[in-house]
């Protein structure tokens, strides 16, 4: 059994968990030997993502989850070969460096308000040795000003928090309400921000709780795009729906809509389903 180790900062390296013969593949992490900096202080840990990419986390904030993974990689499964990807709302970064990590040959941009998810999300670049054609903006992603070069995007995403502003108690751990509760906006701010940069004909992938596909119909409509996928994520079998991811584009709604087949990540016994490992072995996971 492996176990974490402390790097000279204080922070935590987390082991790889892989089986025997397992060998990872995509483009190699290329860490910059002369920048301690970017590995975990006191407080982070450093673990794997996708093939040998590893991403910084606090171990008591906001960690990447189920819902980056399948957001992820149903915008790699729609996205054809996109040369500029912009991730809305980037967080600690998850989603942009899967996308990163998928798409070697993109330019890939993040825009992430938390100063803290921020650090974190340009450290994770810079350790996987990406800077040359990744970058995180710091600010609101509903502000123009943020892109003045008027860009457009080949593949846009977004996880957006999924609560609104008091409708539940928020944490106090750092960085967690924001991505939990809509402390900038919602799926509607993300779909008018997607339709503003997307290249013409590019998808725009998102996800929302299960409960919430009319909510996201409506916002894709205000902004002049229209669903055309849309996959429900269940946790376990015989579980509900947790989370739904969608891909939308530019143009009228299709004359119907039909769901694609529900992702089942766990079957009844616990264990991983064919789906949910093949997923994963897309994505450059063991």
């Amino acid at each position: 059994m492996t176990v974490p180790s402390h790097g000279a900062r204080g922070g935590i390296v987390r082991p790889a968990r892989r089986p025997a013969g397992w060998v990872a593949p995509g483009p190699p992490a290329l860490t910059p030997p002369d920048r301690p900096e970017l590995w975990p202080a006191e407080g982070e840990d450093l673990c794997y993502l996708s093939g040998d990419w590893r991403i910084l986390q606090r171990t008591d904030g906001h960690r990447w989850s189920l819902d980056d993974l399948v957001t992820a990689w149903l915008a790699a499964e729609v996205a054809g070969s996109p040369s500029r990807t912009l991730d809305l709302g980037c967080g600690l970064g998850t989603v942009l460096l899967l996308t990163a990590w998928r798409f070697p040959e993109a330019r890939c941009l993040g825009v992430e308000a938390q100063e803290l998810s921020f650090g974190l999300a340009r450290r994770s670049i810079a350790w996987n040795g990406v800077e040359a054609r990744c970058e995180v903006r710091h600010g609101d992603f509903r502000d123009p000003a943020l892109m003045p070069e008027g860009a457009q995007f080949d593949l846009v995403t977004g996880t957006p928090p999924y609560f609104p502003s008091g409708t539940g108690t928020e944490s106090d751990h750092v960085q967690r309400a924001p991505c939990r509760f809509e402390h900038r906006g919602g799926i509607e701010d993300y779909c008018l921000a997607a339709a503003r940069l997307l290249a013409p004909s590019a998808p725009f992938v998102a996800c929302e709780t299960a409960n919430q596909q009319g909510r996201v119909l409506a916002a894709a409509h205000a902004a002049g795009l229209a669903v055309e996928r849309w996959l429900d994520v269940i946790p376990r079998d015989g579980k509900p729906p947790l989370i739904s991811v969608f891909a939308l584009r530019h143009g009228p709604p299709p004359p119907s809509l039909t769901p694609d087949p529900p992702l089942i990540v766990r079957d009844a016994h616990g264990q991983r389903t064919p789906a949910f490992r093949a997923l994963r072995a897309d994505m450059g996971m063991p």
